[in-house]
């Protein structure tokens, strides 16, 4: 079965929408096969983010994923990662069809209310980043 991780944003938390997202993902039936909330270090924010370093809104992104507690969930269920990404919605609050978890909650392109996994390779890494336990 296919393993992803998603993490529930500083304003998703902020705005208590946690227990909306956790069941949107219960109801499509994905299983939730590790959950923790933390304060992310620099260090993991970095290592996340590493992909964008350099670009301009590099800098943006890690402040804001410190920026406050986060909550994070590995998924596991067939085809979890296009099915979560699909839940999503698209990462600009304008083109977030409603229905999306963006579409439904975000208004802004940074503070986007969760970060999904966007391949296999990457979800490894990024579960690996955040859930020593489970590499």
């Amino acid at each position: 079965m296919e393993k992803t991780l998603l993490i529930i944003k500083p304003d998703a938390v902020e705005r208590k929408l946690i227990g909306d997202i956790i069941q949107r993902v219960e109801r499509k039936g994905l299983e939730i096969k590790a959950l923790r909330m933390e304060k992310v270090s620099l260090e993991k924010a970095e290592k996340h983010y590493e992909i964008h370093k350099g670009k301009d809104f590099y800098n943006n992104l890690i402040q804001f994923i410190i920026s406050g507690p986060v909550v994070l969930i590995v998924i596991e269920g067939k085809d979890c990662i296009k099915v979560i990404r699909a839940m999503a919605g698209s990462t600009s609050p304008l083109e977030a069809v409603a229905g999306t978890i963006r579409g439904d909650f975000s208004t802004d392109i940074l503070e986007n209310i969760v970060h999904t996994s966007d391949s296999i390779e990457t979800s490894e890494k990024e579960i690996k980043n955040f859930f020593k336990s489970l590499s």
